[in-house]
């Protein structure tokens, strides 16, 4: 990737920003917009400067879909973690209820159960993935197909990678086979002066002949320009597309191209975060290339928080999590409150924000709603549709019932309801030391805290309030008894 393509990305997002929201494309199906999700990984709530504008990283494709569209600033991730993340959002149901420890050998979402794709897909979209599945396969050898991933949940093709770029054994699968098995090694990778899961840190493995590491994330940009392009060529006009484009970064490991090494404020992460904008920005382009822009629902958002440390924060003056507190897989606020933008030029306002707590299992219902139809009685239990806040019909005092979460180490519980917050333990339930913390003589048995007042979690009033505390541990029984 050269300086120049560095500069023209940005200006492509300039573009976007000052393109008219009635500019002349084709409306569409007003029910059936195209649809394009994009799911980045381990992106801290204060990268874009769009949700905090003290962010060291520049980001002008993100922020060029804010200006654009709607930003969600109390979007949640059903879990803390890429694959109990992953899992919620492409089945409404939160991740707490089955076992994602699974993923590793078989798959996560059962043959039966309905996934935003296979909803689009029943209602006539033209269904693809891109990127990182990382919610299991049936695997059986990589000489076999791998059963119970995107071809048979729902996408009509698929084009990535199992887990992350820094999970074994590394390889392209196209469909439900690999492109080439990981038939060579690769070995463990660490970068000096960050810690041991930060910078360009990978562990060793099988890995296939044909994929390099620092080129998954352009890979990734080019199947998702060529899913657009064929679909336009083809179809368009018939059937509307779901692409849902699952990106493995900023997770590790940061390898930045050398057009954005040391652009950033923010060291290695923040270079290869401006990467990552710049594909974004690639992406969107091909829309307005083909006239799709103003009739398609982008979703942008990220899967949980950042592997940022305080000591990350002092050392660079960037706060990736933008005064939350905790990081990746924790309980507290900064392990899955996310950036989250919607655009859709025919529907939605630009410039505008939303303060309502939703969560990604929302997708499913949200979906099913935009698409005028009704979910089969098993599919989304956890799912609740926020398109009366796209489309600013919602009551004012409407509010979506609580959003109830399992911690990364899998110790504490999380309810939110309304501006209460309550974790069933003590410690952050995470990355954060310690991740849990056995209650003392005299020290509260959990954390409760009044996110409307403390967003940032640093007095907990468990004590102080007996009686919110039993009506929000009733309500988390009786939530996570349903099923």
């Amino acid at each position: 990737m050269s300086i120049l393509f560095a500069v023209a990305a940005t200006l492509t997002a300039t573009a976007d920003a000052a393109q008219p929201a009635d500019a002349a494309q084709p409306a569409g199906d007003a029910h059936r917009p195209h649809i394009l999700v994009i799911l980045v990984d381990d992106m801290g709530y204060g990268d874009p400067g769009c949700f905090n504008p003290e962010s060291k990283i520049p980001t002008p494709h993100i922020d060029a879909l804010a200006h654009q569209g709607m930003r969600f600033t109390d979007a949640h991730a059903p879990g803390p973690l890429c694959h109990m993340s992953r899992y919620g959002l492409l089945t409404g149901r939160y991740p707490f209820r089955t076992q994602v420890g699974r993923w590793r050998e078989h798959a996560l979402i059962e043959p039966d159960q309905m996934t935003i794709a296979s909803l689009a897909q029943q209602q006539g979209y033209a269904t693809a993935m891109v990127g990182k599945w990382h919610v299991g396969f049936e695997e059986q050898g990589y000489d076999r197909p791998l059963a119970g991933g995107p071809v048979d949940r729902g996408f009509d093709q698929f084009f990535g990678i199992r887990a992350s770029t820094d999970i074994p054994p590394y390889f392209y699968i196209r469909g439900d086979r690999a492109v080439m098995p990981p038939s060579e090694q690769i070995a463990a990778n660490n970068s000096e002066g960050w810690s041991p899961i930060q910078g360009a840190f990978w562990r060793a493995g099988g890995i296939a002949p044909n994929l390099q590491l620092e080129d998954v994330l352009p890979r990734f940009t080019d199947e998702a320009i060529r899913v657009i392009d064929q679909h336009a060529a083809a179809s368009a006009a018939e059937k509307p597309l779901m692409l849902y484009l699952a990106y493995p970064a900023p997770h590790t490991p940061w390898l930045p191209d050398e057009a954005f090494v040391g652009k950033s404020g923010a060291g290695m992460y923040g270079d290869f975060m401006m990467m990552v904008d710049a594909q974004i920005g690639r992406v969107l382009a091909s829309l307005r290339e083909h006239e799709m822009q103003k009739d398609t629902l982008v979703i942008f958002t990220s899967d949980n928080g950042p592997t940022w440390y305080p000591k990350d924060v002092q050392r660079f003056g960037h706060d990736s999590a933008a005064g939350l507190r905790g990081m990746k897989a924790d309980a507290w606020e900064a392990g899955h409150r996310m950036p989250f933008i919607v655009r859709w030029p025919a529907r939605v306002p630009a410039g505008t924000s939303c303060d309502r707590v939703i969560n990604f299992t929302d997708l499913l219902a949200t979906f099913a709603e935009l698409m005028n139809v009704e979910l089969p009685p098993q599919a989304g239990p956890d799912s609740y549709s926020f398109l009366p806040a796209l489309l600013q019909t919602d009551p004012p005092d409407s509010t979506r019932p609580p959003v109830v979460m399992r911690s990364g180490n899998g110790r504490l519980m999380t309810i939110r309801d309304g501006d209460w917050k309550l974790i069933t333990g003590l410690g952050s339930g995470g990355f954060t030391r310690p991740g849990f913390i056995k209650p003392g003589p005299g020290d509260p048995a959990g954390q409760l805290y009044h996110l409307g007042e403390d967003r940032g979690e640093q007095n907990n009033l468990y004590d102080q309030h007996p009686e919110i505390v039993a009506r929000l541990e009733a309500k988390l029984a009786e939530i996570v008894g349903q099923d």
